[in-house]
């Protein structure tokens, strides 16, 4: 019997703050606000899409997608490498950078991908529907910055 490796799927996330101080986050199809971000593009090179040579440039063509902001990703956030079961039996591994938001004063817009944008203080995060990994990343960010 040949040994198979389980296979972890990662996701980039990242902790943007526009010109208020305010995160941004977006809601998806289970009713949870999370940061924007999303997988590495392996890329296809007859299709002509390029992989994504970081996982910094991954996330920064998320953001872009996901909302319009343009951001620089990086540093990653202290403790904001966790592991997430977003339903029975599927783990995934969270990533999280803090980003520097390149146009702070654009409003976000909502992509196809998910159901509702916003931008919230600290304050209001913990009262959130969210995973704690997430709380914890964007508190994290928030002392940093």
């Amino acid at each position: 019997m040949t040994y198979k490796p389980p296979v972890w799927p990662v996701s980039v996330k990242g902790v943007a703050l526009d010109g208020q101080q305010r995160v941004l986050l977006l809601k998806n199809e289970r009713q949870e606000w999370e940061l924007p971000g999303g997988r590495l593009e392996v890329g296809d090179e007859e299709g002509g899409v390029p992989a994504d040579e970081s996982p910094e440039q991954a996330l920064e063509r998320e953001i872009l997608e996901e909302t319009g902001w343009e951001v620089k990703a990086g540093p990653l956030v202290p403790g904001g490498t966790w592991i997430y079961e977003p339903i029975p039996g599927r783990r995934v591994l969270i990533v999280t950078y803090g980003c520097t938001v390149l146009t702070p004063d654009r409003a976000p817009a909502l992509s196809h991908e998910h159901k509702q944008i916003g931008v919230f203080s600290d304050d209001e995060v913990q009262e959130l529907n969210m995973p704690e990994g997430y709380k914890r990343s964007i508190a994290a960010w928030y002392g940093r910055t």
